[in-house]
């Protein structure tokens, strides 16, 4: 049950000046993003800044985001949770609220178990019908879940079909695909390894690249499923130094100053997070303009 092939956007989301979500804005964004050829759209991640959204916001941007995109393109939604009893709740409501897949962060801060893990994600998938994709990102999360486990959802758990990697460790994918052999659908969560791991397999990338290059993330993926590999690393190598910047500071903070740039009203991070540095919006600026995107 594949979900999409190709690049899926980790959307910002538009903040106004007093702090609430500026949905206009969220649909220039959209529609910039499926004339750009983004292949998905994943709303309310850790590039949404989820963790800043109480409930009815979060609710409500997905609503709108599946209300704009009118079936265009998939709309994931990212409902995970490290309470497992309100990933189930937030899963239930996307799903009414028509997604077409989720995006289920490992459990951060509680530090749980491989068993435990495997039952949080057997607990929220069997809650709803929609495909289910794991989003495994230890750097942020405290946690790794194993390919030993990963296999184990994969074959026990019918609606759990893909996995975002960003482990950025590639021995660990490629254990991972050798494990799953093709029952399990794999996408890079690190704009700097996209071509990697589809030379092992992955059929994508869920992306914070893609926010600002959509139309060069798109074509990095399809060069890759087409066998156009030196037209795909001399892409990928030509993203590095923006994928640098876009991580300057910590995610969403650079690629909302980028968005800004762009004229998209990105708005400022919630706080914990802060606006970036003029300092780093000028290397930010410059490796925009040398990768064509501003």
């Amino acid at each position: 049950m594949t979900i999409f092939k190709g690049s899926g956007v980790a959307l910002a989301t538009p903040m106004k000046e007093n702090g609430e979500v500026n949905f206009d804005a969220m649909e220039k964004m959209i529609e910039a993003q499926i004339a750009g050829g983004t292949d998905a759209l994943i709303i309310c991640g850790t590039s949404g800044e989820a963790p800043t959204l109480d409930d009815p916001e979060h609710l409500d941007a997905i609503d709108h985001a599946v209300k704009v995109t009118k079936g265009r393109i998939p709309v994931i939604a990212g409902t995970g949770s490290n309470n497992t009893a309100h990933a189930v709740m937030m899963s239930e409501e996307s799903e009414k609220r028509g997604a077409d897949g989720l995006l289920l962060v490992t459990p951060y801060y509680n530090k749980a178990t491989q068993d435990g893990l495997y039952l949080h994600y057997r607990k929220i998938a069997s809650a709803t019908k929609l495909p289910c994709i794991v989003y495994n990102v230890p750097s942020r999360t405290g946690t790794n879940i194993l390919p030993e486990t990963m296999a184990r959802l994969a074959r026990d758990q019918e609606n759990i079909v893909a996995i975002k990697e960003a482990s950025g460790n590639i021995s660990q994918v490629a254990k991972l695909a050798a494990l799953t052999d093709g029952i399990l659908d794999i996408y890079s969560g690190n704009d700097d390894q996209i071509v990697p791991l589809c030379s092992l397999g992955g059929i994508g990338v869920i992306s914070v690249l893609a926010n600002v290059a959509p139309r060069q993330t798109h074509d990095m993926v399809m060069f890759c499923l087409e066998g156009k590999w030196d037209e795909a690393r001399k892409l990928q190598l030509k993203a590095l130094p923006l994928v640098e910047q876009l991580f300057i500071e910590v995610n969403p903070i650079p690629v909302k100053a980028a968005l800004n740039m762009q004229g998209f009203e990105a708005g400022s991070p919630r706080l914990p997070l802060t606006e970036l540095t003029d300092a780093h919006k000028e290397t930010l600026r410059k490796a925009m303009i040398d990768f064509g995107c501003l």
